[in-house]
């Protein structure tokens, strides 16, 4: 087995990633700011320490031990068992020779789901669902850990914790806000509408003048969503592109069919069961999709299962 000079890397959707995090990672760190400094008395410390420490604190994604807190206790992963272990490794290791990876680099975990799925986190981090692992055939299991090990290679899985870590803080902040603004209204609305109206009225100048005083900042927040499910769209049909490319096009297309009419049949159950027509997603639904639809992946893999003469 020969490994690859290049064992990872951050292509373009990564680095698109972390680009439309910046803006929250810039306002994560006016909160971080404007925390330390108002805790700094009771610290007893700069309150650039801690600032320091927090923007260290994103080492974490690459950090083993971190990595296993992440995996066992966020995503409720297990450690496989040694069947699964024996049912498992062979194929990572297929996939990985065919890569010219070096698979001891990932960690291989299980989620006890009865849904096909699997994932790529953190730095080291892959994981396969218990129905996965069971139902599927081995050629169809080595093309979903392909596609999982193209997200790691292609840096998606690091770049998506990273800028998701970095724009925690902001994004508690303004659930903090948000809150705090719809109780006002609504406890000033049982006083008087008058007094509703005069809160709403001095939380929009306020809201202005920080859109002002930050450049718009905050406004670019609100089209965040929908550049990011884009950007999310793209690393997935990268990450089919990757298992195509190391050969697993046809078994990946059949992946993507069984779970395309595992999820139709779903749908058509549940309206069923409610009394009404299958509804097809909206518009706004479509744009803040972090997966492209199944017939667009199955359309990009037909150069890999027919090529053209």
């Amino acid at each position: 087995m020969h490994f690859t000079a290049r064992q990872r890397g951050a292509d373009a959707t990564s680095l698109g990633r972390l680009a439309l995090h910046l803006p929250g990672f810039l306002m994560s760190l006016l909160v971080v700011l404007m925390l330390t400094n108002i805790l700094e008395p009771w610290l007893g410390i700069p309150h650039w320490v801690p600032t320091l420490i927090w923007l260290a604190s994103g080492a974490l994604v690459f950090h083993r031990p971190a990595e296993d807190f992440f995996a066992r206790y966020l995503l409720r992963f297990q450690r496989p068992l040694p069947h699964e272990t024996a049912r498992l490794a062979p194929v990572w290791r297929e996939v990985t020779a065919r890569a010219g990876v070096d698979g001891r680099q990932y960690e291989l975990w299980i989620e006890d789901s009865q849904h096909l799925n699997a994932y790529a986190a953190a730095g080291h981090i892959v994981g396969v669902t218990r129905f996965a692992l069971e139902r599927l055939p081995s050629a169809q299991l080595a093309a979903v850990l392909a596609h999982e090990l193209g997200h790691h290679t292609g840096g998606h899985a690091w770049s998506s914790l990273l800028g998701h870590w970095y724009s925690l803080p902001s994004r508690l902040a303004w659930q903090v806000v948000r809150r705090a603004v719809v109780f006002a209204v609504t406890f000033a609305g049982y006083v008087s509408c008058l007094a509703a109206g005069v809160l709403v009225l001095v939380i929009a100048v306020f809201t202005l003048a920080t859109v002002t005083v930050l450049y718009g900042l905050p406004l670019a927040l609100l089209v965040v969503p929908y550049l990011m499910a884009a950007v999310g769209r793209r690393a997935e049909l990268r990450a089919d592109q990757h298992a195509a490319a190391l050969g697993f096009a046809p078994m990946l297309a059949q992946v993507l069919h069984t779970m395309h009419h595992s999820e139709t049949q779903a749908r058509l159950h549940a309206a069923a069961a409610a009394g009404k027509a299958p509804a097809e997603p909206g518009v706004l639904a479509r744009l803040l999709a972090t997966h492209p639809d199944y017939p667009t992946r199955l359309y990009r893999l037909q150069p890999y299962i027919q090529p053209r003469g």
